[in-house]
């Protein structure tokens, strides 16, 4: 049995993966975080899939050589829609992804009308229309891509609040077809959690890939060759919850005090990476 905390390392083009760090730091507070942003390649919408699998697989080798980690975690729908398999076959390192999580929000659904909240490139995959129709198929799903929301959530960092009344405005066709749950597919999107509900107080239900991310990262560590214990994986540390954040152009201003008001405290200075 190792006597060392499991490190896993949480990527994403940009602080969007902060959302499902603290989900994993919460339901596995032993584990040890490392965060990687390419934040210079920031946004992966308009770029093209070579581009974003050269981007990724570079960014992600270079800080497994910096930081050794036991599970890695692509936090982002766009590179987890073409990276993945690059990545697996790039390192034995188990590559977890995350997808809309529509599955879940038709099993909450009510009324059967679901809003999907993505970006403008993750409304338009193919991929989500098979999520649909294999997990949603007697649902009304109305999907709304709106590139302001992600700027919006980056924007968070620096201490600018999004303007209500223009999320408002931006969530209006989910209020016209009267949503009951919406599927946040983005993993900027919960750091908006705050403006979104008060643009839709109807809704009842939002849904991410976070928690079941983390449970995913869980079962992978006890699972692992090192076979990480339960207790050292759920048992709370006195170190800081991330032990470092990695960026690939300039780390953005306040990002410690920003990732410390999630739960996130880091053990180093933030740092470039690539």
């Amino acid at each position: 049995m190792p006597d060392r905390r499991p490190r896993v390392l949480v990527f994403d083009s940009g602080i969007g993966g902060l959302s499902v760090a603290a989900c994993v730091h919460r339901q596995t507070p032993g584990v040890e975080l490392v965060y990687l942003a390419d934040n210079a390649g920031f946004p992966y919408g308009d770029k093209s899939g070579p581009a974003v699998i050269e981007r990724c697989c570079s960014l992600v080798r270079a800080c497994l050589r910096q930081y050794p980690s036991d599970v890695i975690v692509v936090a982002c729908n766009t590179a987890s829609t073409i990276v993945l398999p690059h990545l697996r076959a790039m390192t034995p390192v188990p590559v977890v992804g995350v997808v809309p999580a529509i599955k879940p929000a038709a099993g909450l659904s009510a009324n059967r009308r679901i809003g999907v909240l993505a970006t403008p490139a993750t409304v338009q995959r193919p991929y989500l229309d098979e999520l649909i129709r294999d997990f949603a198929g007697d649902c009304r799903v109305i999907r709304l891509g709106h590139p302001a929301l992600v700027q919006w959530a980056e924007g968070l960092v620096e201490g600018n609040q999004p303007p209500q009344a223009e999320v408002d405005a931006a969530l209006a066709p989910l209020s016209k077809e009267g949503v009951d749950t919406v599927v946040l597919g983005c993993t900027h999107y919960p750091l908006l959690l705050p403006w979104l509900r008060r643009s839709l107080p109807e809704v009842e239900h939002w849904v991410d890939s976070g928690d079941a991310i983390a449970r995913r990262v869980a079962f992978l560590l006890e699972s692992s060759c090192d076979g990480f214990s339960p207790l050292m994986i759920n048992s709370g540390s006195d170190q800081p919850a991330v032990l470092c954040a990695c960026f690939s152009g300039p780390a953005p201003e306040g990002i410690e005090p920003f990732m410390s008001g999630l739960g996130l405290p880091l053990s180093q200075a933030p740092r470039a990476i690539g």
